[in-house]
């Protein structure tokens, strides 16, 4: 059977015939979030964030997400950092990097936005009294994070604030010569979200050095704080704020 212009157009994604992900909107239903914020060396922090992204306090969150059902997705965990950036006068988050244990969701991640994931094995969930998050590159571990389990609750709308920060992200694509075709920043932010419930406690995090999961060269000196929250929302596009080729 023939395979025409329109409906190579429609599939939007590879294999033809049995593409690797179904395409957006993304619902989440019951996102789990296991989140620490911890300062870090600044010297470190400002050699990891990209212009024209500016950076305040020297704070890292690491972060650990479980999704038990995404529509088009399936279920899967994603573990990785973001940073807490301004641009435009704007506070958000710089997403570092993201670690994910799914194909498709890595896949539609990287091609429709420009979330830097790759494959790890990330897990989260609760031994006895403790918040267990951790992360697994290869054969190896690269993150452990415990917390105290629902030792104090915490407001919804903080809650809803820390979740609902803009997310920036720098977007590449080349041509087929391997020169750049597309180099921007890109900004999204989700709107469409429940808390559920949310809480806050100790936390600790250790961080293992590696070649290709890196997380270590942005070091732990200081737990600021925790947060496990429990959400049902929907994945917004990006839109591009700042041409990289254009400078």
């Amino acid at each position: 059977m023939k395979i025409d212009v329109n409906h190579i157009a429609k599939n939007l994604n590879t294999p033809l015939t049995a593409p690797a992900y179904s395409m957006p909107p993304y619902k989440f239903v019951n996102r789990e979030y296991l989140n620490i914020i911890y300062r870090t060396d600044t010297k470190a922090l400002r050699a990891a964030v990209p212009e024209p992204l500016e950076i305040g306090d020297p704070l890292v969150k690491f972060e650990v997400m479980w999704m038990p059902d995404v529509s088009g997705l399936g279920a899967y965990t994603e573990a990785g950092q973001v940073i807490p950036v301004r641009f435009n006068g704007e506070d958000g988050d710089y997403v570092h990097s993201m670690y994910v244990d799914n194909f498709p969701a890595i896949a539609s991640g990287r091609e429709l936005t420009a979330y830097p994931k790759k494959l790890g094995a990330p897990k989260l969930y609760v031994d006895s009294d403790t918040l267990v998050g951790t992360l697994d590159y290869g054969s190896l571990r690269i993150a452990n994070a415990t917390m105290g389990y629902k030792h104090v609750e915490m407001d919804k709308e903080a809650a809803k604030q820390e979740i609902c920060r803009p997310n920036f992200m720098v977007k590449i694509a080349t041509d087929y010569p391997g020169n750049l075709r597309i180099c921007d920043l890109i900004r999204t932010r989700i709107t469409d979200i429940k808390v559920k419930w949310a809480y806050s406690g100790p936390a600790r995090l250790q961080l293992f050095e590696h070649a290709l999961a890196p997380l270590a060269d942005l070091p732990v000196l200081e737990i600021v704080s925790a947060s496990h929250i429990l959400t049902d929302l929907t994945l917004n596009a990006a839109q591009p704020v700042y041409n990289y080729l254009e400078q």
